[in-house]
């Protein structure tokens, strides 16, 4: 089902059920001033990604309640009492109340019939303590150290600064997501480089797993450069790129996306090593002209090139990765021995990003 048809999409869903149902409610318990609503975090729906086929868990009328560390210890009950005493059982058509979370399915939580009342909606009442240490493993009101942001996921990020605040008379949370709307300069410079350098690492390899006769080996080899061509893309448009799931759509909103699909879906659907090999070639120059027009560094030549001496077409890329490293002002990051880069940069299991002690702990790799 489409718009047309009659979906709501979650975060105009979430902004009209705090506007029409939710507000007055709360209201009716603490001042108007006092608190921050918003739709941020969790889903396909703050990404803006969602459809018919998001409805069936953890979607729908929702949103996140922010209060002061006093005001939630003294009201959150009252409150989410309020709201379930008082919210409609259906919205626009779409089920207020839902299921426990299931804990053998992650937490799951389904709608539950129209008519039943809203003993679990989905207004979560919380602080921003709380609530961006979740996310983040670290209170982020006391400041973010520039080594800090290697540790956060770029998921977590798009996640607390995709969506919409609907109200915040207080204006922290505005603040906060303000302060993460993306990198320090020299952790975004640092990012590039170490992008450059898991480039440069594999580019030769394309041609040599075709040398060898290994035509699987290849086009494995081909897609992990087209990915890792598509999240420099991103940095070097200074966005957040999400995980695999919604990362061609969101590079799809590129600025660089019209040039640099057709290239990708060539290296990626291309059986011979020629059409794969000019591919990814114009793909490099593409990047390089990119890296030029930042200003970040001196001009780079970006014409391909053979890969010392092997008859490999590449670019070099780990001379844009040296160029980028050596602009970096910050002894901190300037000093970090490896060129690994951020948390997701150099892990890809799922279990290790979304373990917020884990990657937090990935701190000391760069200290």
């Amino acid at each position: 089902m489409d718009t047309a048809a009659g979906f709501i999409p979650g975060l105009r869903l979430g902004s009209m059920f705090f506007s029409e149902a939710a507000r007055s409610i709360i209201e009716s318990v603490i001042p108007a001033d006092s608190y921050a609503a918003a739709f941020i975090g969790y889903g396909s729906d703050v990404l803006g990604y969602d459809s018919q086929r998001s409805v069936d868990h953890n979607w729908g009328p929702r949103f996140q309640l922010f209060l002061s560390e006093e005001a939630h210890a003294a009201r959150n009950g009252a409150i989410d009492s309020a709201l379930k005493k008082r919210l409609p059982g259906v919205f626009h058509g779409y089920a207020v109340g839902f299921s426990d979370p299931d804990p053998l399915d992650g937490g799951t939580q389904v709608p539950l019939p129209s008519d039943a009342a809203p003993a679990n909606h989905l207004v979560e009442i919380t602080t921003i303590r709380d609530y961006f240490h979740r996310y983040l493993g670290m209170d982020v009101r006391d400041g973010i150290g520039l080594l800090d942001w290697l540790t956060f996921p770029e998921q977590r990020l798009l996640e607390l600064t995709s969506g919409e605040v609907f109200h915040d008379p207080p204006g922290e949370l505005t603040r906060l997501r303000n302060d993460l709307s993306y990198y320090p300069a020299d952790i975004w410079l640092y990012k590039m480089a170490c992008q450059w350098q898991k480039l440069f690492q594999q580019e030769a390899f394309v041609g040599r797993c075709a040398e060898a006769g290994d035509t699987v080996g290849m086009k494995i080899v081909a897609a992990r450069l087209a990915r890792d061509i598509m999240r420099l893309c991103f940095l070097m448009e200074r966005r957040y790129a999400p995980y695999e799931k919604w990362l061609g759509s969101a590079f799809a909103r590129l600025a660089c996306s019209a040039e640099a699909t057709p290239q990708i879906m060539t290296a990626l659907e291309g059986r011979e090593y020629r059409p794969i090999e000019q591919s990814l070639a114009g793909l490099y120059v593409m990047l390089g002209e990119m890296h030029n027009a930042l200003g970040v560094t001196e001009p780079l030549d970006t014409s391909p090139r053979h890969f010392f001496h092997r008859p490999y077409t590449v670019i070099r890329a780990d001379r844009f990765s040296n160029a980028l490293l050596g602009v970096i002002e910050s002894h901190a990051v300037r000093d970090i021995s490896i060129r690994i880069g951020a948390i997701d940069q150099f892990a890809d299991s799922t279990d290790f990003i979304e373990n917020v002690d884990m990657y937090r702990k990935s701190l000391r790799l760069y200290e």
